[in-house]
């Protein structure tokens, strides 16, 4: 069983969709439409680029190769997720990575390496979507996390200062704002956990289903995929902030004004 090929004017009538949101926008003063269409263009660039890539990286499939778009994927990622929190690349690039990376290729490696283990272990048809996946799936949790860690110490600033004078280490006295920031980078996978199958049907179980296979086992590959992700934005969030705190707090303890935007 395949999957029905979409055709070039099938794919138009997609496209007329968009004057739905347009007229929306319009009708209601919302300053969205010329946003949305560089958005769209770009999306429309960039996927038909990586579709060509990546048919090209799934028929040489190369390990060095394969870890080489692997790398640029975190590269891209760590950018997006650090401008996005309102803090400053120079100051946060290196930790940052290192979360990342951590958090998301440890989870990758025993979902592809152990759970999987396809023929070569690194074929690129497995992977690449899956650490794709993952990935990004990951950013809004770390995004989150950084955003809200950071930007509630500055604002709270007299408290935070508070329990320093009070004699609290660094660790401690982040303890109130990291776990306040960890809960709300992970609230939403806990939400989504809990009501998908019943008011969602996930990307990867229905991309599954559409690409001829039975539910059953698009259902396992579902469950592996949420749990997956769930545990590497938990880690890689924890590694992020964690790693951060030597580049987002000088020596005596105080935070770095000079580190958000």
């Amino acid at each position: 069983m395949e999957t029905i090929d979409l055709s070039y004017s099938s794919l138009l009538i997609i496209y007329a969709l968009m004057a739905i949101p347009f007229i929306i926008f319009f009708n209601t003063g919302v300053d969205l439409i010329k946003t949305t269409v560089i958005a769209l263009v770009r999306m429309t660039i960039q996927l038909t680029l990586v579709g060509l890539y990546l048919g090209v990286l799934f028929e040489l499939n190369s390990l060095l190769l394969n870890i080489t778009w692997l790398v640029v994927m975190l590269l891209v990622a760590n950018v997006n997720i650090i401008g996005s929190a309102g803090l400053k690349l120079r100051y946060f690039f290196i930790p940052a990575f290192i979360g990342v990376a951590v958090g998301t290729g440890v989870v990758v490696a025993v979902f592809v390496f152990i759970v999987i283990q396809p023929d070569p272990l690194y074929d690129a048809r497995y992977l690449i979507p899956i650490a794709g996946m993952i990935l990004g799936n990951c950013l809004k949790g770390n995004v989150m996390a950084l955003e809200r860690f950071y930007h509630s110490i500055h604002k709270n600033e007299k408290e935070f200062s508070t329990y320093l004078f009070m004699g609290a280490r660094l660790n401690e006295a982040v303890r109130p704002y990291f776990k306040a920031a960890l809960k709300a980078a992970s609230s939403p996978h806990v939400a989504t956990m809990a009501t998908i199958g019943i008011v969602s049907l996930p990307g990867m179980m229905t991309g599954q289903i559409l690409g001829g296979s039975f539910p059953v086992v698009a259902i396992k590959y579902q469950i592996a995929i949420m749990i997956s992700i769930f545990t590497a934005m938990s880690l890689s969030a924890y590694l992020n902030i964690r790693l951060s705190l030597k580049a987002g707090f000088d020596d005596f303890q105080n935070l770095r004004r000079e580190v958000l935007k």
